[in-house]
């Protein structure tokens, strides 16, 4: 079925899934040397051979682009100290760190392209950092705030891991990472949710609140906490309720459970942020 907001054609939404997955599945079996060139010539070909992706295509007005901004400045203020520092893991067009270099002292953009800033005028206290799309090339401690908003999920298991082991390596004490992915039992969120009930495109892994917590202090975080957004708060969620919750959803049925998942309620506890503690 397609989704509501698809204008384009079943047969070329198919052809988009085809393309995806093929190239998807390229990035699963590759060696993690493979990987490191990987990621960017695969999305380049995704472009190429798709040329009515979304990305290409959708625009979001100037309006809407900035209040998207806001809803995340939101999110990450109450974190934020004006003599602080803030790091973005995949800036995109750097406007939210931009934004919130009004609010800290430094602000750190680390990305595997500099393609987008190019051309961009950024504030004197912003500094952008090419990386291999795992290493975070900062000195260790040097961070107070990180933050990835629609990243982990692209990332390869192995270099999902090995980034946030880089990410807490360069988190000062007390320091907070502030992580936003869709969760795998609402999903899948990549093309594969017209035609599959798992992720098979460029999300190479989706993941649940728990399964974050437990990776998380896995790698040495030492606390984690999870939040719902609602009506544009932060609600802090007891992590054995959303364990209970997810573990009912993830045993019924794949029709029950995106049956229950569509609807707001369940939607918006699902719907988390993670935000761990070093």
């Amino acid at each position: 079925m397609l989704p509501n907001t698809e204008t384009r054609s079943e047969e070329r939404l198919r052809h988009h899934y085809e393309v995806e997955v093929e190239l998807a599945r390229k990035l699963r079996e590759a060696s993690k040397s493979e990987r490191s060139t990987l990621y960017s010539a695969l999305y380049d070909e995704l472009y190429r051979r798709v040329p009515d992706h979304p990305q290409l295509t959708r625009k979001a007005g100037a309006h809407e682009r900035r209040e998207a901004v806001l809803r995340q400045v939101a999110l990450l203020e109450p974190l934020l100290r004006p003599n602080g520092s803030f790091l973005e893991i995949g800036p995109g067009d750097c406007a939210l760190s931009f934004e919130v270099a009004k609010i800290v002292r430094d602000v750190y953009g680390v990305d595997v392209s500099d393609v987008i800033t190019r051309t961009l005028s950024p504030p004197s206290n912003f500094h952008l950092t090419l990386s291999d799309g795992c290493s975070i090339p900062l000195p260790p401690g040097s961070i107070d705030v990180a933050y990835s908003n629609q990243l982990m999920e692209h990332l390869h298991p192995d270099d999902a891991r090995t980034q946030l082991e880089n990410i807490h390596r360069v988190l000062a004490p007390g320091g907070r990472y502030v992580c936003v992915t869709p969760n795998r039992l609402t999903g899948p969120h990549d093309i594969s949710r017209s035609f599959d009930r798992s992720a098979r495109g460029f999300h190479l892994k989706e993941y649940t609140a728990s399964e974050l917590e437990r990776l998380f202090l896995d790698v040495g975080f030492s606390s984690v906490s999870i939040y719902a957004l609602v009506k544009g708060r932060r609600v802090r969620l007891p992590s054995k309720i959303v364990a209970l919750e997810e573990t009912l959803l993830g045993a019924s049925p794949f029709r029950l459970r995106r049956a229950l998942t569509d609807r707001l309620p369940f939607r918006a506890l699902l719907d988390n942020v993670v935000v761990a503690t070093k």
